[in-house]
């Protein structure tokens, strides 16, 4: 399984903030969208950056409450990793799991088309083991 069958069943949708955009807002698109990460992009298109809660929370301890009125931009992770539509499930799975993220933006042709999380790809594989077991009892019960 890839990402880009991931991507076919759940959307392509992506929330996007702009780098200058600041962190009160970022906070609200968080909550209001039910979220853990943002992509941040001047242009929606391409990825300049990723907003996680885990940025938000390190700079909280070390701004205080004068974060909420800091940019987006000098927060950011700005090394983002960013994975293919082709790219397998189980690849990224070990990715997240060896670097200790928990999204990756889709980038096909240099452009943002769509962003999965551990989440996805958990659902992804608990549904191919679940495919795979009925498959199973019924060769069982017709043999």
């Amino acid at each position: 399984m890839n990402v880009e069958t991931i991507l076919r069943n759940k959307g392509s949708r992506v929330a996007t903030i702009r780098p200058d955009a600041t962190i009160a807002d970022a906070v609200d698109a968080l909550r209001r969208e039910r979220i853990g990460a943002l992509i941040v992009s001047e242009d929606g298109e391409s990825v300049d950056g990723i907003l996680s809660e885990r940025d938000i929370v390190i700079a909280l301890a070390d701004s205080g409450t004068n974060l909420l009125s800091r940019t987006v931009d000098e927060i950011m992770t700005r090394n983002v990793l960013t994975c293919a539509p082709s790219d397998t499930v189980g690849a990224l799975m070990a990715e997240m799991t060896n670097r200790r993220i928990r999204h990756f933006p889709v980038v096909a042709d240099g452009r943002l088309c769509g962003i999965v999380s551990i989440g996805d790809l958990v659902k992804n594989r608990l549904d191919e083991v679940e495919f795979e077991a009925q498959s199973l009892r019924s060769f069982i019960a017709s043999a």
